[in-house]
């Protein structure tokens, strides 16, 4: 027992147990680490596809339409139904609506049996129409069109629906006294009817003024049918001239001055890409407000409904290869006399440069070269291969040349072999984000070229980088 309360505990160090397969997966934890860290803070080459294309300056425009409208007012009170279809040519004499001063004419169709009315072939056709229509020229942005394609929409139906009843009328009992209270109104002029007003029927260019383009402010009132309306109240209006206008705010007098040089400007409608030539005029009002008109003698029947049109003015348009801005680069080139270029055994361009052997003695050596452009008697040669004060040789001749002389070329980087090859470019038009360059020139570029979408990616002193692997996109 007494051994036992006297006995030490002897710790002994612990050995360290290397093991091997350990230090290699921390190895290549830390080396996937940093390779990721280095994608992420890397550009990445993105090819292009050129394509040919066109631009056109930027002038868009919301422009007001102005027409000859006239208002057409109810002669007597009731409930209005119309038979004229919204945005077609009627006649003068032609029936446009129906007033039923005793508001029983529905009731009284039902009960004749007649409350099911099929549409024709024609009229789903109508429908689609406008429907796709719509659908093709909608914008997020102005999400309260919604509602005034939903009350064209429930008012050609209504005006569909209302031919048949039409029909059933006149096969009806003639001496009802429900039929007695029906008046039929006919058009008292030529023109385009239209269900809806707001107010600017009557404003010419010397009435317009800049508080009219607010659009938060502009009210439209759609006309129903089975409405019930007062003697003097508006029930359609009529736009009796094919010719119309749109104006368009503009405060630059040297833009205003453009315009009216050109006399005449194409204007794109973006509501459906429709393009058409207005003449142009002008007109500033007392508070210094200057407006210009464009004019037109076509295609009132396919704006008829609309005050507020979406315009692009066309005053100048370039085809050829599109590029982006962000493709195009600089770089510099040495300027050599075309004399001093001669060809390789392998038939590949490049110059004699002056060198010497071990022995101090002069000789020289063929240097292969790439050709970028050319301009009067002198060559844009690749300045990766030739140094400042390289002299070179011509060909049978002593004369003798250094270089030196460099200029700057614009142009993008070509990848069609799989590295980045400098392309001289000739634009013909630029904006904010796409140039239209010269296609088919002898050092530029071709459609369906493939050229990097950021030149700020490639270094220019490395034309030869190889682009394998990373990710192309088409334009």
């Amino acid at each position: 027992m007494a051994q036992r309360r006297n006995g030490k505990i002897t710790k002994y160090p612990r050995s360290l147990n290397i093991n091997i397969g350990i230090v290699l997966f921390a190895l290549i934890f830390v080396y996937i680490v940093i390779c990721i860290f280095q994608y992420f803070n890397t550009k990445h080459i993105v090819g292009y596809e050129v394509k040919e294309g066109s631009l056109s300056s930027d002038n868009i425009y919301t422009a007001l339409a102005l027409r000859t409208e006239e208002l057409v007012e109810a002669t007597d009170a009731g409930y209005v139904n119309y038979f004229a279809t919204e945005g077609v040519r009627v006649g003068v004499g032609n029936l446009v609506y129906t007033i039923d001063e005793s508001g029983q004419l529905l009731e009284y169709l039902k009960s004749q049996g007649t409350d099911d009315f099929k549409l024709s072939n024609e009229d789903l056709s109508e429908l689609r129409t406008q429907i796709v229509n719509y659908a093709s020229g909608f914008n997020e942005n102005q999400f309260y069109t919604v509602y005034d394609f939903k009350t064209s929409l429930d008012g050609t139906v209504q005006k569909l629906s209302n031919a048949s009843i039409l029909q059933n009328i006149q096969s009806l009992n003639s001496g009802s006294a429900t039929l007695q209270s029906i008046n039929y109104y006919y058009s008292p002029l030529s023109g385009i009817v239209v269900y809806s007003t707001d107010g600017f029927e009557d404003v010419t260019l010397n009435t317009v003024t800049m508080d009219m383009f607010d659009q938060s402010t502009y009210s439209k009132t759609q006309l129903i049918n089975n409405e019930i309306v007062k003697s003097g109240d508006v029930v359609y209006k009529v736009c009796t001239d094919e010719n119309w206008s749109i104006v368009i705010p503009e405060s630059d007098p040297e833009k205003v001055q453009e315009l009216l040089d050109l006399e005449y400007v194409k204007v794109r409608f973006l509501k459906n890409q429709y393009e058409s030539w207005g003449q142009v005029s002008s007109y500033t009002n007392a508070d210094g407000d200057t407006f210009v008109q464009l004019s037109f003698t076509n295609s009132m029947l396919t704006f008829c409904k609309d005050r507020f049109l979406s315009v692009e003015l066309i005053t100048e348009e370039q085809s050829g290869l599109k590029i982006p801005n962000s493709s195009i680069s600089e770089q510099s080139f040495f300027i050599v006399p075309k004399e001093y270029v001669t060809k390789g055994t392998d038939g590949s361009d490049g110059v004699l440069r002056v060198t010497y052997d071990d022995n101090g003695q002069e000789t020289s050596e063929f240097v292969a070269t790439t050709i970028y452009n050319e301009q009067d008697e002198n060559y844009y040669l690749d300045d990766s291969t030739l140094r400042a004060g390289d002299i070179l040789i011509k060909l049978d001749s002593t004369d003798r040349f250094t270089v030196s002389a460099k200029d700057t070329l614009v142009g993008v980087y070509n990848i069609n072999k799989g590295y980045p090859d400098f392309k001289q470019i000739i634009i013909l038009y630029q904006n904010s984000e796409y140039s239209i360059v010269k296609s088919n020139t002898t050092y530029g570029l071709n459609v369906y070229d493939y050229i990097v979408l950021d030149a700020s990616t490639i270094d220019g002193t490395d034309s030869e980088a190889s682009v394998a692997g990373d990710e192309s996109s088409n334009g």
